[in-house]
């Protein structure tokens, strides 16, 4: 029925991109030692994608369970996921989190109902997600 649904709404296979998160987190794991560092140093240059797909994460675990996907806490779970593997250290956590939070939060105050503008907001946010995601997987 997901998929059916997947395919409906032009999304593909939700799982197929939370499994290409879940790759995406655990390659930049293994790119990068998990140590104490200085907040200079904790910096990764994949930053900006990495808040940004957390901000993506965040959108989509609101607006798919506002449009009834039953998804539970999928996406929540990517996110956790993302944090184990990237939150080396408490300022890193608080910057996943907070884009997470922030990418919920925009969606909540402009969406209070499931409509055809909150569904093609999921197809892009799905989109814009693999393709992060994607691109994090090929970083060297």
């Amino acid at each position: 029925m997901m998929r059916a649904r997947a395919r409906q709404h032009g999304t593909g296979s939700p799982r197929r991109l939370a499994v290409w998160l879940v790759a995406a987190t655990v390659a930049m794991g293994c790119a990068a030692p998990v140590a104490a560092q200085t907040a200079a140093s904790d910096q990764k240059p994949y930053d900006d994608k990495l808040l940004r797909l957390s901000e993506v994460l965040g959108a989509i675990h609101f607006l798919r369970e506002l449009c009834g996907s039953n998804d539970g806490m999928l996406w929540r779970d990517r996110m956790v996921e993302l944090m184990n593997s990237e939150g080396s250290s408490a300022l890193r956590r608080v910057k996943l989190t907070r884009a997470f939070n922030s990418g919920y939060r925009s969606y909540s105050r402009t969406y209070t109902n499931c409509t055809p503008t909150a569904q093609g907001a999921i197809n892009k946010f799905m989109a814009e997600g693999a393709g992060i995601a994607d691109d994090l997987v090929k970083l060297p």
